[in-house]
């Protein structure tokens, strides 16, 4: 189909449509703040638990658990993932 002032001509057989007449009207987004995430370890609501350090071997830690998923070879895989951050150095790490 083949857009005119009038409607919509077919480009093989000449059928007209006639179509009614639509007002295109651009809609602007509305102005949104910026997002600002807190990283703070200490302000999120993560678990304390009992797990050393590998930096400076303190025995406490914010605990979290995430899950990964992704795909290789068209083979589609997900496991979880454990993060730790460190209560005294702020040190992060993960745990398969």
């Amino acid at each position: 189909m083949k857009g005119t002032k009038d409607g919509y001509v077919c480009s093989k057989c000449g059928n007209r449509t006639e179509a009614p007449i639509v007002d295109v009207i651009k809609i602007k987004p509305p102005d949104s703040p910026a997002v600002v995430l807190d990283m703070e370890p200490e302000k999120q609501e993560y678990a304390k638990v009992t797990e050393t350090c590998p930096r400076c071997g303190n025995a406490e830690a914010y605990h979290s658990l995430g899950l990964v998923s992704g795909e290789h070879a068209g083979v589609r895989q997900e496991r979880t993932m454990e993060r730790f951050v460190c209560t005294k150095c702020g040190h992060t790490w993960t745990r398969e």
